[in-house]
């Protein structure tokens, strides 16, 4: 039951109609009975420090960040944490009696749900395909939690790049070193769903030089069988889809605004709505 006490979250973006954050944030809320709603709210480019300062006004709990503002609303907070301060990019926001902190959560979520599946990556080798900013959070956390990164990508500088968030223990690969890898981790948009069949059915790398054993997890959840993930199947290698991380980084920011401990499955259930 919605009161005047009722807390508000949100996540903006531009579109953001398609988002699933409504169904898997309103789903978990019930689920543990926390007093929160979520929607979602289109902000159009250029206008992300604008919606922080409306956050601010109307007092809401939690803010979802999404593109195309993950950078332009961070000149609006007091507080950013060290995590989205690396990573140059906020994917939520916090209100706390009007203290407004930007976090990433976007490494962390894919790492819980890869724990969802039953896989650490501590100790692994993971190779990372792509630079921008969800391969950046996932190099960042994988390299922190004890996993030695590869990251293959096609422009030599972007790879630069992203490798460097993870420290000295990622470093810039290419497609020959798919052979050696524990875990391949597609973080482009390459097999998502498209007008272009030949787009839509593409693969960023042929799973089938993967060694025996090898995880495959695609952050793609538009379709949820990729082309990846299907040729991955019939490899026989363990494949993690999409929701994994799409859960997972929502998982986060629900604990934070609500202090409850998020109903993973609840929220996977939603997720697939």
């Amino acid at each position: 039951m919605i009161t005047g006490a009722t807390q508000l979250a949100a996540v903006i973006g531009w579109p953001v109609e398609h988002s699933r954050s409504p169904a898997i944030h309103n789903a978990a809320a019930q689920a543990v009975g926390a007093d929160l709603v979520y929607t979602a709210l289109g902000v159009a480019p250029g206008a992300g420090v604008d919606a922080v300062a409306a956050m601010r006004t109307l007092g809401l709990r939690g803010m979802s960040v999404t593109m195309p503002h993950k950078q332009d609303v961070m000149a609006a907070l007091d507080e950013i944490t060290p995590v989205a301060q690396a990573l140059g990019a906020v994917n939520h926001i916090t209100n706390s009696d009007g203290h407004l902190v930007g976090n990433n959560t976007d490494g962390e979520g894919f790492l819980l749900g890869l724990d969802h599946h039953g896989v650490a990556v501590d100790g692994l080798t993971v190779g990372v395909i792509g630079a921008g900013g969800a391969a950046r959070a996932i190099i960042h956390a994988c390299a922190n939690a004890g996993a030695n990164v590869v990251v293959i990508a096609r422009n030599p500088d972007r790879a630069a790049s992203a490798a460097a968030v993870g420290g000295a223990t990622a470093r810039v690969g290419s497609l020959e070193d798919l052979h050696a890898l524990d875990m391949a981790v597609n973080a482009t948009p390459v097999g998502m769903a498209s007008n272009d069949p030949a787009t839509s059915t593409a693969t960023p790398f042929d799973p089938h030089v993967l060694r025996p054993g090898a995880v495959v997890v695609d952050i793609v959840y538009n379709p949820l069988e990729t082309a990846l993930l299907a040729q991955s199947r019939r490899c026989g290698l363990q494949c993690i889809d999409g929701l994994a991380m799409l859960v997972g980084q929502a998982a986060a920011q629900f604990e934070t605004w609500t202090g409850y401990d998020a109903p993973f499955g609840v929220m996977m259930e939603a997720a697939q709505i």
